[in-house]
């Protein structure tokens, strides 16, 4: 993986399967998004750039591994990365650490959907 792996996953030598990946980086986000929310409200702005770059780097990465040979999901999930990173710009502009809400709520839906859509493969 690239850059927003190697970012959120430095500890970690290998990784299980590209489902656990996922995971991981969706739990990544999470936990940069809180970061950065306390940087906001820290009014350290050093901290600030950085988890939402972190946070926007690890979107960024999921949006590059799309198929999008697989029609409307992809198509949802592109949009919904891109919205949520839409929503961290926009935070760290404007000093927001409460916008950073909704990326946590989305986020916390994913990790939740993709949880179930694992589960089921992994009993087929």
């Amino acid at each position: 993986m690239n850059s927003a792996y190697a970012t959120y996953n430095q500890n970690n030598a290998q990784v299980e399967s590209p489902q656990k990946l996922v995971l991981m980086l969706y739990e990544g986000i999470l936990r940069f998004v809180a970061r950065a929310k306390k940087a906001i409200e820290d009014k350290d702005i050093e901290q600030k750039v950085l988890f939402c770059n972190k946070t926007m780097a690890i979107f960024f990465e999921l949006m590059n591994s799309l198929d999008m040979k697989q029609g409307q999901i992809s198509q949802y999930l592109q949009g919904m990365y891109a919205r949520q990173i839409q929503v961290i710009l926009k935070a760290s502009l404007e000093n927001d650490s409460d916008m950073l809400d909704e990326v946590i709520k989305v986020t916390r839906g994913m990790i939740d959907a993709w949880k179930e859509v694992t589960q089921e493969d992994e009993l087929a």
